[in-house]
């Protein structure tokens, strides 16, 4: 396991604040936080050094890219051999229909989110994506009706600290006033 990273008040705001939107600039945050913003670059800095802070993602609307029809594709693949795994991984992460992948522990390996335009097309991936492939033994799919960010990722609370209470600074994209 990673060795954790020991996070004071203002970085956990700090980091609330940027889980929901990457894009605040350090005189913005500084004012929500109540501190200069020389003082949020060198905390962003240093949650970046100690891989705290992984990166920023652009977000994209499959729907929009002509891709509305999300599902979940679990694979387990026979034999389950290390040998395996890093190709099928690769082969899987090159689709284009692939959002994310997934190695799992339990009856299956794998768990696949990804997006296509049609049932006709999500029947296509299946089949020759993943089943037409000889290591695929079964392929459950599981069809995506809506989803839900969750969030802000937070360290446990210490045992006996208090809840924290909700705020509205996290709002789901795409969800106004949730």
């Amino acid at each position: 396991m990673a060795d954790s990273v020991v996070l004071d008040p203002v970085d956990l705001h700090l980091l609330r604040l940027l889980q929901n939107d990457a894009r605040m600039t350090y005189r913005d945050l500084a004012a929500q936080i109540g501190v200069a913003p020389s003082t949020c670059l060198d905390r962003v800095t240093r949650l970046r050094r100690a891989g705290v802070i992984l990166g920023h993602q652009l977000r994209l609307d499959p729907a929009k890219l002509g891709r509305g029809l999300e599902a979940l594709l679990s694979v387990q693949v026979r034999p389950h051999r290390r040998e395996l795994v890093g190709p099928f991984v690769e082969r899987i992460r090159a689709l284009p229909e692939s959002i994310t992948v997934f190695h799992l522990t339990g009856p299956d390996d794998y768990l696949v989110h990804v997006a296509v335009a049609d049932m006709a097309d999500l029947q296509r991936l299946v089949l020759d994506g993943f089943t037409s492939r000889s290591e695929v033994a079964r392929v459950e799919t599981r069809l995506i009706f809506q989803q839900w960010d969750c969030g802000p990722l937070l360290p446990p609370r210490p045992e006996g600290a208090p809840a924290p209470t909700p705020t509205s600074d996290h709002q789901a994209p795409g969800n106004p006033g949730a």
